[in-house]
């Protein structure tokens, strides 16, 4: 288990220490939940109250907030408080789980594949004809990388992860468990003699940029002819659907269970709300915000605020929410 003094943790978020506690700091935790041995922060006003009655020891604080330390207790005081937080915790990261050797014995690796130096391949892995894995990467047991994709440099992928056939992945990219990359997209047409189904074969790939974070359980079709893209930078939650040919920009940010239809366009810096919903063929400019649960139907320029369902630019939504309200209250 790792443990830090106050000082060693003021060091290294270069703060200001408010008083002083000989307390070993064993973990974080958060304010109404720690003991004498941890630290907690406050970035809320709100929460400024409860530090009298709380067990920690130490807090980060931001350094607007007026607020005394108390006996045997500290204060790192900060500009903000929630990114000094993701500093400490950073602190606090445990080592990985145990390769006892780069390679498992257990790993199926076809003989056209390139490893790069310092990859490591757990047990259970399947490693396809001409797939290129950078240097340094790791390859958590029971992942599939199917024929003639291409992952980068010190990028990880957890277990139950599928890479599908052409697929490209980036460098410092992480991909958590159970993630689907490069299925078929969703795609389907009556078929003439009306008695079913035709399905469109989709044959694209998806390509993933550097330094891309994707969630649990989510999903990133195959584009139908080219590729699906997800730009440098983009964070993708947990149960997240990405549709065929959809093109995200840099620094796009999609929370939970939210989802993309077929060929949709984000620029950059596009901020998805959980639940929310894009249509097909939708294309929303640089700096858009969703707001959570929406349904987006139709096209918004850079820098658009939209809520709702249909969505609409929030401020235009939110009236009519007050209007309904009135109505409501009017007719009982």
């Amino acid at each position: 288990m790792k443990s830090f003094s106050i000082e060693e943790i003021n060091a290294s978020l270069k703060g200001i220490l408010v008083g002083a506690t000989t307390q070993t700091i064993t973990s974080p935790e958060q304010l109404e939940l720690a003991n004498n041995n941890q630290i907690t922060f406050i970035g809320n006003r709100k929460y400024i109250k409860h530090w009298e009655t709380s067990k920690a020891c130490a807090a980060i604080v931001n350094e607007d907030f007026d607020i005394e330390p108390g006996e045997n207790r500290a204060l790192i005081k900060v500009k903000n408080a929630d990114i000094a937080m993701a500093q400490l915790l950073e602190l606090f990261v445990e080592d990985g789980p145990v390769f006892e050797e780069e390679i498992h014995p257990t790993a199926v690796i076809h003989p056209t594949a390139t490893i790069g130096a310092g990859s490591r391949i757990g047990a259970g892995c399947y490693i396809g004809k001409n797939v290129t894995i950078g240097k340094g990467t790791t390859i958590y047991p029971n992942v599939t990388i199917f024929d003639d994709a291409s992952i980068g440099n010190a990028t990880s992928i957890w277990s139950g992860t599928v890479v599908r056939e052409r697929c490209v992945v980036g460098s410092y990219c992480i991909i958590h468990s159970n993630v689907s990359i490069g299925a078929d997209g969703f795609g389907f047409r009556p078929s003439p003699d009306g008695k079913g189904l035709l399905k469109i074969p989709h044959i694209g790939n998806v390509v993933i940029g550097n330094g891309v974070e994707i969630g649990s359980s989510s999903c990133i079709d195959r584009g139908k002819f080219s590729s699906t893209v997800v730009g440098d930078g983009c964070k993708i939650d947990n149960l997240v659907q990405i549709g065929h040919n959809s093109k995200m920009g840099r620094c796009c940010i999609m929370a939970g269970a939210s989802g993309l239809a077929g060929s949709v366009t984000l620029g950059d810096g596009v901020i998805v709300g959980g639940g929310s919903c894009i249509s097909d063929h939708v294309t929303l400019g640089n700096g858009v915000l969703v707001g959570g649960g929406s349904g987006v139907m139709s096209d918004f320029g850079d820098g658009k605020k939209v809520l709702g369902y249909p969505a609409t630019e929030s401020k235009d939504m939110l009236k009519q929410w007050v209007v309904l309200r009135k109505l409501v209250k009017e007719s009982k």
